[in-house]
């Protein structure tokens, strides 16, 4: 991706989670640290009314938890922290992810739909 071009809103969508969850595992920190670490990753920026809902929607599945930090000369921050269950969601989406994507990238580079070994099966 150049620094002109942005990841269709729909891929976005369906890996933003797991990245967000990735990026927790390194332990707890705030919303615009987490947006800053996914774009200098390479997802491009993050709108904030896009990772404040995923951060909660996370937050009410049990995955992460909140805490307010008071700020250094300014504002407090609410610092977001994995949790035991997050953790756990974090190895079952990657590895599916992972599957996922062996499958996209067969299917796109030479349009069979399943491998070898399954047509066989």
């Amino acid at each position: 991706m150049t620094a002109n071009e942005e990841w269709p809103s729909e891929w976005l969508r369906g890996v933003l989670g797991l990245c967000v969850l990735r990026v927790l595992a390194d332990g707890p920190t705030y919303g615009y640290a987490i947006a800053s670490s996914l774009a200098d990753s390479g997802l491009g920026p993050l709108k904030g009314g896009t990772l404040y809902p995923l951060l909660k929607r996370l937050e009410d599945a049990g995955w992460v938890v909140t805490e307010w930090r008071p700020g250094e000369g300014g504002p407090g921050r609410k610092y977001y922290a994995l949790t035991d269950e997050g953790a756990g969601e974090l190895r079952r989406s990657a590895a599916r992810w992972d599957a996922f994507t062996v499958t996209t990238r067969r299917i796109v580079a030479d349009g069979t739909s399943a491998p070898a070994e399954e047509e066989t099966a």
